[in-house]
């Protein structure tokens, strides 16, 4: 698909009560983490970037990955993952984009703002989240 059809805009993935200690990282197209940051005591971490959406929507951008034909989704990779070659912890966290709602994708395209998504940085028991998450919120900022 030709980038003229594409419009870029920003997103925001916020990991919400991260583990304290742990550090979580952006992951780029090739693999690899993007701005490392550690969790602390009651403070939520975020993360910038963007992506390209073409009609459909199709997302694209160095940090949407995709899976079978419509799958698309951001990486936040976790302790060892994210660069922290002493962390306990080596996972990842997946964050759906494919399913935004039609309403904030055309907010976004037209300008209102970024669109954020939080999602928890911690598990049930207590460890950092891993595996494909649910969000807390998706919306405009």
């Amino acid at each position: 698909m030709a980038r003229a059809d594409q419009i870029e805009i920003g997103m925001r993935i916020v990991i919400d009560r991260p583990v304290e200690g742990v550090c979580y990282s952006l992951q780029d197209k090739d693999g690899h983490p993007l701005g490392p940051q550690c969790g602390r005591s009651g403070e939520a971490l975020a993360f910038d970037f963007a992506v390209r959406i073409a009609p459909g929507p199709k997302f694209f951008g160095d940090q949407v990955q995709r899976e079978e034909p419509e799958r698309r989704f951001v990486y936040i990779r976790v302790g060892q993952l994210a660069g922290d070659p002493a962390s306990l912890w080596s996972r990842r966290i997946k964050i759906d984009i494919h399913d935004l709602p039609p309403d904030l994708i055309a907010c976004a395209t037209g300008g209102a703002g970024r669109i954020a998504i939080t999602v928890p940085g911690t598990a049930r028991d207590g460890t950092p989240a891993c595996a494909t998450v649910s969000p807390i919120s998706r919306h405009i900022m």
